[in-house]
């Protein structure tokens, strides 16, 4: 490669990390706590997820949903999720009257409810959106938008950077020389596991710009379906007006029908729409699949309860059905417990790229000196 072209690769790659090191320090250092958190957050919170004992036979939803109501003020039901796992608790979003998004976790055996936290304010809902926003909103993730991007020219350059000049020079670029100075150490440490992670922190990355930019999300669309409009995942709701009928079971039918729709082991999750156009939508994940993330919908009437329409997995087009492999290939879940291991290790190396680069770039100018 041309040695001017090669110094220029380099001095962006210098400036560029020094100006994103900070971004990208929090961003894989809180991407590395997500990738596990659903086994942190269970093991810390155990009465949150398990009940005391599995009883025989559990409550009808309704009837728990209008206690919660009653003893927590509720003003309206957001999200109501139900596990395949007999030991699970049944979690309930709901809006209270002080228009706070609130968690219930209730044990669906006796009502009893194990314990409620403010949305916001779950500590892995801190961490995520310090993740994607920096808790700074639509300008925090403008920010880790911009830095994704940087991060991937970092990663590309990178490899421009280390890619040996002769063949002979290969193996000292792939090995750390240990009992060498601390310089040397830092230098060998930065560029030789960067390359080795390069791949999957390059995969990493560009999932990640999905959640920062609406063009890239279009752009898989685009590659998978021949057009950039994505699919809406909104039904209307076919009944304007409220009948009033009979509604003492109208959220238990709703699992009952999703059930006999979709046959499958899978947690079920009903949403309700947040406007007042639209209709139910029911969310029925896949456990029986190996691969996470695999779903199947399904949208009720939200006065009547009837059936409105229905959207297996199979019936998805190639870009929806990518669009929902991204999330497990971004954190790691994709083949369980070993890329989560290797999702986590990458995450945690790239915390340190900041910091080893700056150490590169204050032994230069200590050089200079």
């Amino acid at each position: 490669m041309n040695k001017t072209l090669k110094k220029n690769i380099g001095f962006l790659h210098l400036w560029l990390g020094l100006a994103s090191g900070l971004i990208v320090f929090i961003v894989a250092l809180t991407g590395s706590i997500l990738v596990f958190e659903d086994e942190l957050d269970e093991f810390f919170n155990p009465e949150f997820y398990k009940v005391a004992s599995i009883g025989k036979e559990k409550l009808p939803v309704d009837a728990i949903i209008s206690e919660v109501q009653k003893e927590f003020h509720l003003k309206k039901i957001d999200r109501i999720h139900s596990f395949a796992d007999p030991e699970r608790s049944l979690n309930i979003t709901a809006t209270d009257t002080d228009k706070r998004k609130m968690i219930f976790s209730v044990d669906p055996y006796s009502g009893k409810v194990l314990g409620s936290v403010p949305a916001k304010k779950r500590f892995f809902s801190v961490v995520l959106d310090l993740h994607r926003h920096l808790v700074l909103g639509d300008f925090g993730q403008a920010v880790t938008g911009i830095s994704c991007l940087t991060f991937v020219f970092m990663l590309l350059s990178g490899l421009v950077l280390w890619w040996p000049n002769k063949i002979k020079n290969l193996k000292q670029r792939l090995t750390v020389k240990w009992n060498a100075s601390f310089k040397r150490v830092n230098w060998d440490f930065h560029s030789t596991f960067g390359f080795y992670t390069f791949l999957v922190l390059l995969i990493i990355s560009l999932t990640g710009l999905t959640w920062s930019y609406d063009w890239f999300e279009s752009g898989v669309y685009f590659v998978a379906d021949g057009t950039t409009k994505k699919p809406s995942s909104k039904v209307e709701n076919p009944t304007k007006i409220d009948p009033e009928g009979d509604k003492t079971f109208f959220y238990q039918n709703i699992f009952s029908k999703t059930d006999s729709i979709y046959g499958y082991k899978g947690d079920t999750q009903i949403r309700m729409p947040s406007d007042t156009i639209n209709s139910i939508m029911v969310i029925k994940m896949n456990l029986e699949k190996e691969i996470p993330n695999i779903a199947s919908f399904a949208y009720f009437d939200k006065y009547t309860g009837e059936v409105v329409k229905i959207k297996s997995y199979e019936s998805f087009s190639n870009g929806d059905k990518i669009r929902r492999l991204i999330y497990p290939i971004h954190t790691g879940s994709i083949y369980g417990y070993p890329t989560k291991i290797l999702a986590f290790l990458v995450c945690l190396f790239a915390v340190t790229l900041p910091i080893t680069g700056l150490f590169i770039w204050l032994g230069r100018k200590k050089k200079k000196k």
